[in-house]
Parts: structure tokens; sequence; C-alpha cells
């Protein structure tokens, strides 16, 4: 337990966390990996290199500020934070490195006015907060272990098919290279994939939302190939497209995340996904055809046009097992044969107005899954034309940041 001097202490620093706490999560990770680059094994190089990563962490430690005295409030945050690392093979040993590099950062961008009374108290704090992520992911662990078919850290896999989905979209079907069960999961979640690639000193983690229900003899995951022009290629999923083929192995972890579908619930479904963020949603809407094939279910997916968007068949021939089903695409920049396809709703963007007369029901569940910014606009609108937030799930692929 904390102090109340410790506590007061650390609320104190609230406000400068506010103004700097992403220049010493900044500094944190540069000293981290300069003094441990062994950890670049573990963290993903992109967000590290787009300050993702460091928002990210630096909005953890401002909630602990703020609720240092109330810790279970943060629970779910932590848990969801918990559940990456558990995916990525975060270990009780990495937390006293982690909470050194800290505090080292703190004191270097904070300077003289980080007094060895904020220093002490930020170390007693971090401790606790530490025991806390400790606690959970041991527990995360063993159930992944335990379960039947569950392993602990990275297994190996193999590569039993390999299907295009879209011009930019490829789907993986993957099973354990030696006999083993393929264990179940939660429709929603994701695995980390660890590959080596070739000219890489260290080795590079990803993580991707499983996108078929599960109860199969396989893992499937559907990535989308990152090669936009203007920006810088995307290393893992360009070598996954290139270079990994049928037989090719990859090791993974057991599926992890908490954007999940409540199967428990028999209320409406209303699934509003944005270019590659329809993965998760292929995994939740196969899983409601195979067990709840009455429940009511509205699928709108915005992608640029016909060409990028993936599984437009598959969605398709749902509405010959799913008894309530509507499916909406949304395209930027349609085609001629996009336009007249039964399913074409809109052309542009999924805006409050058109949101409004196509998927308002009091008593459905919002999953939204997509780009940063299709994000704030859906939740956003959905928040404007009275959605209870508490219907209202979303997931980020990455570092979470505040919507």
């Amino acid at each position: 337990m904390l102090s109340q001097q410790t506590i007061n202490i650390i609320k104190s620093t609230v406000p400068v966390l506010e103004v700097h706490g992403t220049a010493i999560t900044t500094a944190f990770y540069k000293n981290l990996f300069e003094a441990h680059p062994e950890l670049l094994n573990i963290f993903n190089h992109t967000n590290q290199k787009k300050g993702r990563q460091q928002t990210a962490l630096a909005n953890a430690v401002l909630a602990a500020a703020k609720y240092i005295d109330q810790l279970e409030t943060i629970v779910p945050v932590v848990k969801q934070i918990a559940q990456k690392h558990r995916s990525l093979g975060i270990k009780p040993e990495h937390y006293p490195i982690v909470g050194e590099h800290l505090l080292i950062a703190i004191k270097e961008v904070l300077g003289d006015a980080a007094t060895e009374e904020i220093i002490n108290a930020w170390a007693d704090a971090y401790g606790v907060i530490a025991q806390v992520f400790i606690d959970i992911e041991k527990e995360m662990y063993e159930q992944a272990a335990n379960q039947l078919g569950g392993w602990k850290d990275f297994k190996e896999f193999t590569v039993i098919d390999k299907v295009k989905e879209s011009d930019v979209i490829t789907s993986f079907y993957l099973v354990p290279s030696k006999t083993a069960v393929v264990p179940t999961f939660e429709p929603g979640q994701y695995i980390t994939i660890r590959v080596q690639i070739p000219g890489e000193k260290y080795a590079c983690n990803r993580q991707y939302s499983l996108s078929d229900a599960p109860g199969k003899e396989y893992f499937r995951i559907s990535v989308k190939k990152e090669a936009e022009p203007n920006s810088p290629e995307g290393k893992v999923s360009n070598y996954l497209h290139e270079h990994v083929h049928i037989g090719g192995r990859v090791e993974i972890t057991a599926p992890a995340g908490d954007f999940m579908l409540n199967l428990e619930k028999d209320t409406p479904v209303v699934l509003i996904s944005g270019g590659v963020g329809i993965t998760p949603f292929m995994s939740m809407v196969n899983s409601i055809a195979k067990r709840q094939p009455n429940r009511p279910v509205t699928f709108i997916h915005a992608s640029r046009n016909g060409n990028v968007q993936a599984f437009k068949e598959e969605l398709k021939n749902l509405k010959s097992i799913l008894s309530n089903y509507q499916l909406s695409f949304v395209y930027g920049n349609p085609s001629e044969e996009d336009v007249n396809d039964i399913h074409f709703a809109k052309q542009g963007y999924i805006d409050e107005e058109w949101l409004k007369t196509k998927v308002i029901d009091g008593e459905a569940d919002y999953y939204i899954c997509g780009p940063v910014p299709f994000l704030r606009s859906i939740v956003t609108s959905l928040k404007k034309l009275g959605v209870n937030s508490e219907h209202i799930h979303f997931e980020f692929f990455g570092p979470a940041v505040n919507l």
C-alpha cells in the first residue's frame, strides 16, 4: 500500500505529465533500447518510429497518476494492455528494467523539478503498478497455456493455404507444425506473429486479428499489404505477402485481446468496419452464423472501392444462413461495377445523417474497427445519435489513442 504522502506527491505531478508526458516516454524508449537492445525483439519498431507507442505509454502513465489511489478504476485499461503484453511475451523480469529507465527519463526531462522526493514517490508507485500488471499477466499466461491445445510464449505454425482476398489483403491459414489441437478463442481476438526477416537484426512482431470463427482446424489471419504511396512500406506485411507461402513457417502466440463479441447475448449486433478493420468482424459474423443464426446483424463496411475490399462474397453468402441480416458497402471511389452491386449503399464516407437511417437501435451493441480517424468519426456520430457508451465497442490496430 502506498502512503498518503506518496499518493499526494504522485497526484501533484499530473499537470506536469499532461504537458511533458510524451517527452518523458520518448526519452524513456530511447534510453531503454540503448541500454537493452535485446528488447527490440519484442517491441513494434514501426509504432516506435511513428510515435504511437510513446503516446500510448504517456496516456497510461497519466491515467495511473490520476487514479493512483483508485487503481481499480483503471483495471479495464490495465487488462487491455496486459493482453498485448501477454501476446508479446512481456515477463516479470522486464518490469524492473522498465521502471529504472522510466525514472531516468522523468529526471532527464524535468531536470531539477524532479526532486528526490518526487523520484522516490514514483519509484514506490511504479512498484505497485507493476505488480498489478504482473499479477494480471500471470493469470493470462496460465489461461493461455492450460486451455486445450494451448501453449505459453511462441509456437511454430505452418501455412497450409494462402488466399488472395482483394488487391491488398491476403489470408493465411495456419496450423501447428507439430500435431496438436488448435485452441479455441473469442471472436474478435488476435495473435502475435513473429518473423525473422533476412537483413533485419531483430525479430519483428505484429498482431493480426483472427478472421474466421473459432472451432476450426486452423487459424486464419488476413493481412493488408501496407504499400501506400508516400508512406513507408509495411515491413512485416510485405514480407508475409511476398515471401511466406504454403509450407512456410512462422511463430505465433496464443490468441489474446479483450475486443470480443458477446455470444451470451441475443440482442442486435451492428458491425461497422473500415478497410482492414473488417478482419475481426469476419470472426464475429461467422460465429453468429454458426451459433446464433437468428440474431439480428447489421454489417457496414467502408473502403476505397470493391477491388480493395476483402471477403465480399463471403459476406454475401451469409444471407443464406442469417435470418435477419443487413449488409451495406460504402465506397469512397466506387467503380461502375461497385455501384451496380446490390449491397452498395453510399458513395463517400459514413456520416452521421446516413448512419441515423441505417443502424440506430436502442438495444444493439455497436462494434467498430478501422483507422483512428474512422473510429473517431463513427464513435462520435453514434454518441451524438444517443447510443449509450456501454453499447459501443471499438478496437485499435496498434497502441490505443484517445478518441
